[in-house]
């Protein structure tokens, strides 16, 4: 068994990578280590994965459509967890063209690498974003997700329809994560509890969109990694699609940790685990931004078993520590 994880010196596929290796799983990773973010970071998380037995790194964009052909040539992939994606909402307002050529066009170029390479399932993250400003909540897999507020959320919709499409033409397997707020050690400094740990602890304020009143439903990490390989295990069987003529192997879940907590409480659990208060720059809401995110995981729990249960202060808790000893501060 094979393993194809991409985005691999990311946040998310640092931890499933430990965790397939613990398993006893064949990884062969890529990334393009972009400077979106701090690359030594990345290359740090890279370090710790190439002193482990079973894994293989190749530095390559899944942009490059060539590159990926070439790797699906030289490699048969059981599974495929497509990690890789040009992240941000903020971002992504000013960067449209990164969203296209990583999000879309990338995705595009994995598609293709299984259909040809004939794996056996896709496991690919899609976004708590795509619900946008849906007003019902719990936000619910069978939800209308049209009308999405930012061109990330639009990319990672595009995503879902790709592959369903591909699904069904092609008879490949596939099975779309949509993750919510994910946090924890070796998270990505541009998420807000990052930004915040390091502006508590040097005693400077914190910009606190919506005045701290938004709320998310944050996941502690170690929660989306076990999600991610218990999905991994279950391979979608063909089905109808209710309303049409049309069948594929395909499923949507959402991983979250089913109880959304306010920005403000949120900012209260890293104070706690810094021992210090926070300096409060309060804002409007962005443009982008949603009011809330909030999961429904009953087809999760029901085809899996799994539920997120990690407490906010916990696994903030252990973010904190892993940021101090990880800045020296």
């Amino acid at each position: 068994m094979t393993v194809l994880v991409t985005g691999a010196a990311g946040f998310i596929g640092f931890h499933l990578i430990r965790r397939l290796l613990a398993d006893g799983v064949e990884v062969v990773g890529i990334d393009n280590l972009t400077p979106y973010y701090d690359v030594a970071l990345k290359q740090a998380r890279l370090d710790q994965l190439n002193e482990l037995d079973g894994f293989q790194f190749k530095h390559l964009d899944i942009a490059d459509r060539e590159g990926v052909a070439e790797l699906f040539q030289r490699n048969h992939f059981s599974h495929v967890i497509n990690l890789a994606a040009q992240p941000g909402v903020r971002y992504s307002l000013e960067h449209p063209a990164s969203y296209v050529d990583t999000n879309l066009v990338g995705f595009a170029n994995i598609l293709e690498g299984c259909r040809h390479g004939k794996v056996g399932h896709l496991v690919y993250a899609s976004s708590s974003s795509v619900y946008g400003m849906n007003q019902k909540a719990p936000f619910s897999t069978d939800d209308n997700v049209d009308y999405p507020v930012s061109l990330y959320a639009a990319s990672k919709k595009a995503n879902e329809l790709m592959a369903h499409s591909y699904s069904h033409l092609y008879e490949i397997p596939v099975t779309g994560l949509r993750f919510f707020t994910v946090y924890g050690p070796w998270g990505r400094p541009d998420m807000a509890y990052f930004s915040f740990a390091k502006a508590i602890l040097k005693g400077d304020s914190i910009p606190v969109f919506n005045r701290g009143e938004m709320q998310r439903d944050f996941t502690y990490i170690d929660d989306i990694v076990e999600g991610i390989v218990r999905v991994m295990a279950r391979v979608p069987k063909k089905k109808s699609i209710p309303g049409t003529n049309a069948t594929s192997s395909y499923q949507l879940y959402n991983i979250g940790n089913n109880q959304p907590e306010t920005l403000r409480d949120f900012i209260t659990a890293i104070e706690n685990a810094c021992g210090k208060k926070a300096v409060l720059d309060l804002l409007p809401m962005q443009p982008g931004d949603v009011p809330i995110t909030y999961a429904d995981i009953d087809s999760l729990v029901a085809d899996t078993g799994f539920s997120p249960n990690t407490p906010l202060q916990d696994g903030i808790n252990r973010f904190v520590e892993w940021y101090r000893d990880y800045y020296k501060v």
